[in-house]
């Protein structure tokens, strides 16, 4: 039977939920409607008027085809060409999802999704479902097919696993923002020390090209090496015009809901920075570059009023 169009309002309705479950369960923006396409097809196929609670049902049916996506993907990943990472979301993007508390914000900052590639499938859900939607873990046993107490073993296994890769204590927003402002203020001056005194010993810088922008394979790591990557990052030059087109304006933004460095040319976003920022300085570094993973980053930004950038390289 058709659907009618109280069905499909109804599914409209649940969208935007849908897209913040999937892309926290997927990192992958285009991922996520992907499977919330998915879900509509398989709304469309089924008895409508039989489903006595549509959001459990819609949110059971996304939540297995993102389990199934994660599985193949980290097949995929094996074959990726040097780091993986999320693809970021800039500061407004309705795929963000909820941010009314702490643990909601936390679950889609850009270390945070990171640290989750190395939860299981199960682990990953359980987390999401709880830590940033608030399920009971009743209806999340009912979504996985699992019992209520595996439920919450697994969330809090999941949980022991995020919170150990974090290890430091976030700074507040404020810090945070400050912070990022000495950062880019560091970046303009041509020397490693203003950026080594805001790193941490132990601090890490990864890039995701994807192939198609160099980046290196592997992090670089500890508070000198990642400042004199920096230091040649932001370092003007005309072969690095030339490998993205044009000149650089360079912005500090929010992405993930957390202060970024992003870098346009000409209206595309061709990288995004974000900084794990720490009461105790900068401990992660992680730059997305891939165009892939940036198309939706630059269909936000031209909806955005942004202003004049911090600087060009």
């Amino acid at each position: 039977m058709p659907l009618t169009v109280n069905d499909v309002d109804r599914f409209e309705a649940s969208r935007p939920r849908l897209e913040a479950i999937a892309y926290r369960l997927l990192g992958s923006a285009g991922e996520a409607e992907d499977a919330v396409q998915e879900t509509f097809l398989r709304w469309q196929a089924a008895d409508v008027e039989r489903v006595e609670v549509p959001e459990a049902w819609l949110t059971k049916v996304l939540t297995n085809l993102c389990l199934n996506q994660l599985t193949s993907a980290r097949a995929r990943r094996e074959t990726y060409v040097g780091q993986w990472l999320p693809e970021p979301l800039l500061a407004g993007d309705p795929m963000l999802g909820p941010a009314d508390t702490a643990e909601q914000r936390e679950s889609v900052s850009y270390a945070v999704l990171t640290l989750m590639e190395r939860l299981s499938p199960n682990e990953r859900a359980v987390y999401v479902l709880r830590e940033a939607f608030d399920y009971p873990h009743r209806e999340i046993a009912e979504i996985l097919d699992i019992t209520e107490a595996a439920s919450q073993q697994i969330f809090h296994r999941a949980k022991k696993h995020v919170a150990d890769g974090k290890a430091r204590t976030s700074a507040d927003k404020a810090a945070a923002r400050r912070i990022v402002e000495e950062f880019l203020a560091a970046a303009t001056t041509g020397r490693i020390e203003p950026l080594v005194g805001l790193l941490t010993e132990d601090a890490v810088a990864i890039g995701d090209g994807g192939g198609k922008i160099p980046a290196r394979a592997k992090a670089f790591t500890g508070a000198v090496a990642v400042a004199k990557f920096l230091r040649g990052l932001f370092r003007p030059g005309e072969a690095k015009r030339e490998l993205v087109g044009g000149t650089s304006e360079i912005y500090l933004w929010t992405a993930n809901d957390e202060p970024a460095v992003v870098a346009v040319v000409g209206g595309r976003v061709v990288g995004v920075m974000c900084l794990e920022i720490t009461a105790d300085g900068i401990t992660g570094v992680r730059s997305q570059v891939n165009p892939d993973k940036l198309e939706r980053a630059t269909a936000q930004w031209a909806a955005a009023v942004h202003g004049e950038p911090v600087f060009t390289v």
